[in-house]
């Protein structure tokens, strides 16, 4: 393996310029260990690399041990004992785990990859070549490209895989000369010759390797030199020149003696075996240690254990004579515990059903999505078709209860989110008074529809800039006002915010939503927060809803520190209030949402991939795909959407998350080992078990939620577009 020789002298070098183990033996172990492998005494450099091993064992310096157990895998390496070099390696990285990711550790999996090619296993070389590549990356450390294309292509020849084999060696060979790469470029030479030869192509096997060893003669990579001789033997037998076969293989064996007397003068194999022989008889020793420290412990456990009964048996007898005194005592806490053990029962039972209640709830609502996703698809494609005036009061009619449903089960994921302690509190630059104006633009149609008077009044002594979540805050508004502007009629609805203090940089605001609508009866102010709860039959027959609106305002109030408040005459209205404090922003910056509006130009032409099982689904993406111009590609699972897309350019990819085989996520991970320009957009009916970071993490751009908007879903695929044309 000595083609890797500029990276490993780099590596080497930067792995002994690192400082020292503050200890005096472990210093100077490692500095004769040095000094023999520049004097080629590789018995020596065993011997002391070894005894610097022993001291950190013994010392406890579990970093230093993993360090020096990496010395001992190189030297092993260097000598060719790759079985060896292999067991080190793999021990130096057990002793790094649990340590911070480290060079040292990254060193170890890439020499880790090195043995195991020489071992033929080359799986393992693959995995560990790819997390000591993982590491430097993570570390902000550039191996050598070149040195890392001509491993990767060593294996993907090993696999059989020979185009990747061939363009890994080609970057190689693409390279100018020099002489700091001439030993690689050699290697790369050699080695897709090797594959020529393989595919029967004698000539340009016989063209590759005389270049390969052209390069060579520029070094002093004998091992090289003997491959590269061999390999002439074996092409030019092929064609059936025998003399100059003969004369390749002389030159190879000759060389190749040659070799071998240099390895026995680095290290005989007597003192070899003799070495891993006292190694073995260490180590047998230093267990045989730690046995004896075991009995002693036991030992002194068992003293511990007589020493403790004796105590017990003292404390038994302090205990009888207090017997007598403690029964009537403990009829009492018998009692009293029987009664505690039924409140535990009774307490589990409720969390029980409380949970059972969570999972049905999303479960349902998680299974809804799909078929109502397809019902709200139908229906949107319906409707762009021009349908009679007969047809569209049903149309209309069906995308009202589509959105009706969809909106109910928005707001059982929402509380069960709550209750199953999912949700996070922001905390993010906003602008309360433009946050309330949106609000007021966004209702002022329902306002008119019932003839409102809506008004708003803020404090003008509110700080223009908080910091806090404005999104739970607006669904507190929002479910809060609707209610008021939908129970009113011919009335008033007022929102009030005002300052209550500003003490350094908190501030405590009060809120209130006033309405002059039908009012609450006073012995349904007590449940009106429960969930499902509304005033009667009659009014959610009448008004409608789902009754989860004031369950989901109770609950956001409270996470974010605050508590609602409800005063209510029947007939006259009602006012909810609450109090929150925000910390205000000295920065004066705000974040804020924009939605962008898109040019549909964008879609023309563009080239879709869609991969969902569902059939009914799959005919709603590829409807509203075409209705913009855009091409449409339908596969239903995601090993074939791999294969898809490492064939197939693809302008964009519409992902399904639940896909039979290896789900959506899987399938996006593994497209992003070859492919991480093209955009992939999940499209899922998210549960409680999933959210948009989690679904990003696996190389995902954005996330659609079934069932979704018509508008939102073009908008998302639009602003993707963008991005990449940009």
């Amino acid at each position: 393996m000595r083609y890797l020789l500029v990276f490993m002298f780099f590596i080497h070098s930067f792995l002994y310029s690192q400082k020292k183990v503050d200890t005096d033996s472990i210093s100077h172990y490692t500095e004769q260990a040095n000094s023999s492998i520049k004097e080629n005494n590789y018995k020596n450099a065993l011997f002391f690399t070894q005894k610097a091993i022993n001291y950190c064992e013994v010392h406890l310096k579990k970093e230093a041990q993993a360090i020096q157990t990496f010395n001992l895998g190189k030297i092993y390496y260097d000598l060719s004992k790759y079985s060896d070099a292999n067991e080190s390696f793999t021990e130096s990285i057990s002793l790094f785990e649990g340590l911070p990711p480290s060079t040292q550790v990254a060193n170890s999996y890439y020499y880790l990859s090195l043995s195991s090619i020489g071992t033929k296993n080359y799986k393992a070389a693959e995995n560990s070549l790819n997390k000591a590549l993982s590491i430097y990356k993570t570390l902000n450390i550039q191996p050598n490209e070149d040195i890392v294309n001509l491993q990767k292509g060593i294996i993907y020849k090993a696999y059989k895989n020979y185009n990747a084999a061939s363009l890994c060696f080609n970057l190689v060979i693409s390279k100018p000369d020099s002489p700091e790469i001439a030993d690689i470029k050699a290697e790369a030479l050699y080695q897709i010759g090797l594959i020529e030869e393989i595919n029967k192509r004698n000539n340009l096997a016989l063209n590759y390797y005389n270049k390969a060893l052209e390069l060579n003669a520029k070094n002093d990579n004998l091992k090289q030199k003997s491959d590269i001789l061999l390999a002439l033997s074996s092409v030019y037998g092929n064609i059936l020149n025998k003399s100059t076969a003969y004369s390749y293989l002389q030159q190879h064996l000759n060389l190749k003696e040659s070799i071998s007397i240099s390895n026995n003068e680095k290290l005989g194999i007597d003192d070899y075996e003799n070495f891993k022989e006292t190694q073995r008889l260490e180590k047998i020793e230093r267990i045989n240690k730690k046995i004896a420290e075991e009995e002693k412990n036991i030992k002194f456990s068992k003293l511990i254990n007589i020493l403790a009964i004796a105590l017990i048996l003292i404390l038994s007898l302090l205990s009888l004579s207090l017997y007598k005194n403690n029964i009537i005592r403990n009829k009492s806490n018998l009692l009293l515990h029987e009664k505690n053990t039924e409140l535990i029962i009774a307490k589990e039972k409720a969390e029980k059903a409380s949970q059972a209640r969570f999972e049905f709830l999303s479960t349902v609502s998680h299974e809804l999505r799909t078929p109502l996703n397809a019902i709200n698809g139908i229906t949107h494609l319906l409707l762009e078709e021009n349908p009679k005036k007969s047809q569209l009061h049903y149309l209309s009619s069906l995308k009202f209860s589509g959105n009706y449903l969809t909106t109910f089960i928005n707001e059982i994921l929402e509380i069960n989110k709550i209750e199953s302690n999912t949700v996070e509190v922001d905390t993010v630059n906003f602008n309360l008074k433009q946050l309330l104006e949106d609000i007021r633009n966004s209702l002022k149609e329902i306002a008119l529809k019932n003839n409102n008077t809506f008004t708003f009044n803020i404090d003008e002594t509110i700080p223009d800039h908080l910091i806090g979540d404005p999104t739970k805050l607006s669904q507190i508004f929002m479910n809060l006002i609707n209610n008021s502007l939908k129970f009113t009629k011919n009335g008033n609805v007022t929102i009030q915010a005002k300052l209550q203090s500003h003490i350094d940089d908190t501030a405590v605001l009060s809120f209130e939503i006033i309405d002059t609508g039908i009012g609450i009866s006073r012995d349904k102010l007590d449940t009106i927060f429960e969930s499902f709860a509304q005033g009667s039959v009659e009014i959610n027959r009448k008004y409608g809803g789902t009754g989860l609106g004031l369950t989901i305002v109770k609950k956001l109030t409270k996470i974010l520190g605050g508590q609602i408040k409800v005063e209510s005459i029947l007939g006259k209205g009602s006012v909810f209030s609450f109090q929150l404090e925000f910390t205000v922003n000295e920065q004066h910056s705000s974040d804020s949402t924009v939605i962008k509006n898109y040019d549909e130009s964008i879609f023309a032409n563009k080239n879709i991939l869609v991969v969902e099982d569902n059939k009914i689904n799959q005919m709603i993406a590829k409807k509203m795909v075409l209705n913009k111009g855009m091409k449409c590609k339908i596969i239903d699972n995601g090993e074939e959407a791999i294969e898809k897309v490492r064939n197939h350019k693809f302008d964009l990819i519409l992902m399904d998350v639940h896909l039979p085989g290896i789900n959506g996520t899987v399938a996006t991970k593994k497209i992003r080992e070859f492919d991480i320009l093209t955009p992939v957009i999940a499209v899922t009916a998210i549960s409680l078990n999933e959210n948009r970071e989690m679904l990003l993490s696996f190389g995902m751009n954005d996330v659609i939620t079934k069932p979704f908007d018509p508008e939102y879903f073009y908008a998302v695929i639009a602003e993707q577009l963008d991005k990449v044309n940009t």
